[in-house]
C-alpha cells in the first residue's frame, strides 16, 4: 500500500498538467485561425469568413474577427494599376455671325464713341465759329482718320451747316452720319474669298507684325468659318515664335479643326505652308488658313521670307485671300506697316484688332484710303467669338450711338 501511493500521486500530477495544456492548445489553434497578419509562404490562405461552404458543399463558416483589427485595403503593384483614360474634349459651338454683329456693335457704342459724341457736341452749338471748326478738325485727327480725310470731311460739314441753318441735334446727327458713312465707303467689297474651287480648297494667308494678335485672329476666324459650316484646315507656318504652333492647334481643337505643324523648332515656314495646302487638297476641305510668323516691316530678310511662303503655296494652289492684321491703337504706325506688307504680298483685306481700346475708329478710314483695301473683320474684345465681319453703316451707327 505504501509502495503504490507515490505512483498514484505521479499519475494525478501528469493528468493535471495535461488538463491545463489542453485549453492553451485550443486557444492557440483558435487564434491561429483568426490571425490576419503575415503568413509563411507555404501556409494556406485563411478562409474568408463571408464565403459560403467549401468545395464539397459544406456549411457556412462565419468567424468573428477581433473588433480592434480594421480591414486593410489591398495594395497592388504599380505596374498593375492602369491610368484612367483622359476624357475626350467636348467641342465648342461658335456663336452665329449675326449675333456677333449685334453684340459687337453694342460694345463699340459704349467704349469707342468719343469720336461721334465729340463731333455731335461741337456741331450742335448755337454758334459755330473758326474755333469750333478747329476743335472738329482736332477731334478727327485724334481719331486717326488722317489729314486728307479730315480736311475733306471738315470742308463738307462747313458747307452743309451753312446751308442747313438749323442745327438741332437730330439734323446734325443725320448729317454727320451720312458724311462718315461716305468716308468709310460701304461700296467696298468686304466678303471673304473663301469659296472652294472645283478641285482644291480656298487658301487664306494671315500676315502682320509681332504683337497684333495674329495667331489669335486665325483661331477666331476659324470659329467664324465653322459657324458658317465650312470645313477648315489650319497651317502653323509661324515656326519662329515659341509655342505658336501649339497655340494655333489649341484654337483649332476647340472647334474640331485640324492643324498641320512641324515638330522641329525653326522649320522652314514655306515647307509647312506647302504641306498644309497639300493635306487640304487631299482631304478636300473648304478652306486652308495659313498663319505666318510676325514680321517687322523693316526687316528685309523676313519680308522676303513672307513672299517666299506665298510663292511656294502657289505651286499647287492660288492664294485667294491675304489678310493683314493691324492693331487699331497703333494709329499712323499701322499705316506704315500696311504699306510695306502691301509691297511684298497682295493684301486683299484688313483685320482690325483692339478696336475697343481707344477712340481710334478713324483708322478704318485712313487704312482704306491709303491702300484701297477694305477692312473686312474687326475684333472688339478678348472673347473667343469677339471677331465679326465689318459693316460700314453699323460701325458708324455705333460711333454715333
Amino acid at each position: 500500500m505504501n509502495e503504490t501511493l507515490p505512483i498514484l500521486l505521479s499519475i494525478v500530477v501528469v493528468l493535471a498538467v495535461i488538463g491545463g495544456l489542453v485549453p492553451v492548445f485550443l486557444n492557440a489553434r483558435r487564434n491561429r485561425q483568426n490571425y490576419t497578419g503575415p503568413r509563411d509562404a507555404n501556409d494556406p490562405a485563411p478562409l474568408d469568413p463571408t464565403s459560403q461552404g467549401d468545395a464539397q458543399g459544406g456549411g457556412t463558416l462565419v468567424e468573428d474577427r477581433p473588433e480592434t483589427i480594421a480591414p486593410q485595403p489591398a495594395i497592388l503593384p504599380e505596374e498593375l494599376l492602369e491610368p484612367l483614360a483622359p476624357a475626350a474634349p467636348s467641342l465648342e459651338t461658335p456663336l452665329p455671325v449675326e449675333g456677333r454683329l449685334v453684340r459687337l456693335r453694342a460694345r463699340l457704342s459704349k467704349s469707342n464713341n468719343a469720336l461721334g459724341k465729340g463731333l455731335l457736341a461741337l456741331l450742335s452749338r448755337d454758334t459755330i465759329d473758326e474755333d469750333v471748326w478747329e476743335e472738329v478738325e482736332e477731334t478727327l485727327l485724334l481719331a486717326d482718320i488722317g489729314t486728307d480725310s479730315t480736311m475733306e470731311l471738315v470742308d463738307t460739314l462747313r458747307d452743309r451747316v451753312k446751308v442747313l441753318g438749323v442745327r438741332s441735334p437730330e439734323h446734325v446727327q443725320s448729317m454727320l452720319r451720312e458724311e462718315l458713312i461716305k468716308l468709310v465707303d460701304p461700296s467696298m467689297d468686304r466678303t471673304l474669298n473663301i469659296t472652294r474651287h472645283d478641285d482644291r480648297p480656298a487658301v487664306l494667308m494671315v500676315v502682320g507684325v509681332n504683337g497684333v494678335g495674329k495667331t489669335t485672329t486665325v483661331g477666331k476666324l476659324a470659329r467664324v468659318l465653322v459657324a458658317e459650316d465650312k470645313d477648315v484646315l489650319l497651317g502653323a507656318a509661324d515656326t519662329f515664335r515659341a509655342a505658336a504652333a501649339e497655340q494655333l492647334a489649341t484654337w483649332g481643337a476647340r472647334v474640331g479643326v485640324a492643324t498641320v505643324k512641324s515638330d522641329v523648332d525653326g522649320a522652314d515656314p514655306a515647307s509647312v505652308a506647302f504641306e498644309a495646302v497639300k493635306v487640304g487638297i487631299e482631304t478636300e476641305v473648304d478652306v486652308v488658313m495659313i498663319d505666318t510668323a510676325g514680321r517687322l516691316q523693316n526687316k528685309i530678310g523676313l519680308m522676303d521670307e513672307l513672299g517666299k511662303v506665298k510663292r511656294v503655296i502657289e505651286k499647287q494652289a492660288t492664294v485667294d485671300e491675304v489678310l493683314l492684321v493691324l492693331d487699331a491703337t497703333t494709329g499712323q504706325n499701322g499705316l506704315t506697316q500696311a504699306k510695306v506688307f502691301a509691297e511684298v504680298v497682295n493684301i486683299t483685306g484688313i483685320v482690325l484688332t483692339k478696336l475697343d481700346g481707344t477712340a481710334k475708329g478713324g483708322i478704318v478710314v485712313a487704312i482704306q484710303k491709303t491702300l484701297g483695301v477694305p477692312v473686312k473683320l474687326v475684333g472688339l474684345g478678348e472673347g473667343a467669338d469677339d471677331l465679326a465681319p465689318f459693316d460700314a453703316e453699323s460701325f458708324v451707327d455705333a460711333l454715333l450711338n
